[in-house]
């Protein structure tokens, strides 16, 4: 009998699971962090190999019976990055006496997009600390809206609003904005009152800016003006890539699902984002994840 195993890597664990050729899951489990930009290919690899020992171990079989393997992970969006990683586990594996039959890696946001439809056209919208979009045609085509990072994009995403929140502060610090929650809500928090304490934070401290968005959306809610413009500016950057999507994909209409903290939780954001879309682009409709990403990845593997 042959198996499958589809993993989805993060920067803080790895999710796991074994299935069968019809893809019925048979045992699932998780390890450690797979960003290996961050933690190195080393690294990866020994967290990769335990879990499919732990799979093997499980089911009580032999390498030879794991027809292929897919690991989605963060770091892994171009090709040349994901083989430096696929190159370095065959290496590991084989030094540890494992000649796994197939092994490749894709971006976790392609695997969450197998994952969300069933392996069917959709899309998805990814707004956490950066934003992105990935959707699937009628004839399985990849297409991709923004991940042009910081710098360059990154539109209605974790950052983007930390940001803007904290341009607002350092205004009214220096009496070129109107007040705002925002201030009050970031003093309480990270004890920033003046220019002199944000500028060392952002410049000398290596401050996360994206830990400012959800103080930018409490200030929203308690019906701060400054606060309540950020998230209509960014809510629109966010239909701007529904709609390029839409005629990416050359849909009549589009199902899309959510990904990411600030658009997922129940909070103003994710809610106007909604009503939006309801009333600006009503033939696009946000679903629920059918599946998880590491079933996208077994999916996937399913397929080569």
């Amino acid at each position: 009998m042959q198996y499958i195993i589809g993993m989805d890597g993060g920067g803080t664990k790895t999710h796991c699971l074994i299935t069968n050729l019809d893809g019925k899951i048979l045992y699932e489990c998780t390890g450690g962090a797979s960003n290996f930009l961050v933690i190195g290919t080393e690294k990866v690899s020994e967290t990769i190999f335990n879990l499919i020992q732990s799979c093997k171990n499980q089911l009580g079989i032999s390498f030879s019976d794991i027809s292929s393997i897919v690991l989605g992970t963060t770091g892994a969006g171009r090709r040349n990055d994901a083989e430096k990683l696929e190159n370095a586990f065959k290496e590991y594996s084989q030094n540890h006496g494992a000649n796994l039959n197939f092994f490749h890696v894709e971006s976790d946001a392609r695997i969450a997009l197998e994952g969300a439809f069933s392996g069917k056209p959709g899309s998805i919208l990814i707004a956490g600390t950066g934003s992105i979009m990935f959707g699937k045609d009628s004839e399985g085509r990849i297409h991709r809206v923004g991940g042009f990072g910081r710098f360059l994009g990154d539109e209605g995403s974790g950052f983007v609003i930390g940001k803007k929140g904290l341009a607002a502060v350092s205004k009214e610090f220096d009496g070129r904005g109107n007040p705002t929650n925002i201030s009050k809500l970031v003093k309480e928090k990270f004890g920033i009152d003046s220019s002199e304490k944000l500028i060392n934070e952002i410049y000398k401290n290596n401050f996360d800016i994206a830990s400012a968005a959800p103080l930018v959306i409490e200030a929203a809610e308690q019906d701060d003006a400054v606060a309540l413009k950020i998230i209509d500016e960014e809510t629109d950057e966010l239909l701007f890539h529904l709609s390029a999507m839409l005629k990416k994909l050359n849909q009549a209409e589009m199902n899309v699902a959510f990904i990411g903290g600030i658009i997922t939780h129940d909070n103003i954001y994710s809610k106007t984002l909604r009503k939006k879309i309801a009333l600006k682009l009503p033939n696009i409709k946000v679903k629920e994840p059918e599946n998880s990403p590491a079933f996208g990845a077994v999916l996937m593997a399913k397929e080569i």
